[in-house]
């Protein structure tokens, strides 16, 4: 329903004349665009700090440095406040603990495995733990520590005062 001009012609009759019709629109209309990143994005916001997964537990501060990078995925067994053991993201009971380690070592060819403890848990238990990991195949075994411990004296010798 385009407006149009209204002319009388020479014989006196009305003739509608139509104005040339607007050409298509050619440009991208970015404002749905624009709209779906914006909520994309505020879903990311939210979701990203979810996907940190990893067991909670209060570990030790040591001064010792950090180790340098893996190339292989590090396998790491964690022993919560409770006792209870996480191999990598998965509870496992204590009594399948060395058979599952000798099935994972038979297949790996890095025999390393960090050891997470909650500072809570008694010496005897994260030295049981070892033997274990011992038992299961693991002879190189990395205790993961927080930084930002007692230093013993080791700064204060380091920088001679």
């Amino acid at each position: 329903m385009g407006a149009g001009v209204i002319q009388k012609n020479r014989a006196g009759r009305r003739r509608r004349r139509r104005t040339g019709r607007s050409a298509a629109m050619s440009e991208i209309n970015v404002t749905p665009f624009v709209d779906v990143m914006l909520v994309l994005l505020i879903i990311f916001m939210v979701a990203a700090p979810l996907l940190t997964v990893g067991v909670p537990v209060e570990l030790p501060k040591t001064a010792a440095n950090a180790l340098a990078a893996e190339q292989e995925q590090p396998l790491t067994l964690t022993v919560t406040a409770d006792g209870g053991l996480v191999l990598q993201n998965t509870d496992i009971a204590p009594q399948d603990l060395i058979p599952k380690l000798r099935a994972i070592s038979a297949e790996r060819r890095n025999k390393k495995i960090f050891l997470r403890a909650d500072g809570a848990i008694p010496y005897a238990s994260v030295v049981q733990v070892m033997g274990a990991l011992n038992a299961g195949g693991f002879n190189d075994i990395a205790l993961v520590t927080d930084t930002g411990g007692p230093t013993f004296g080791a700064a204060d010798a380091a920088t001679g005062n």
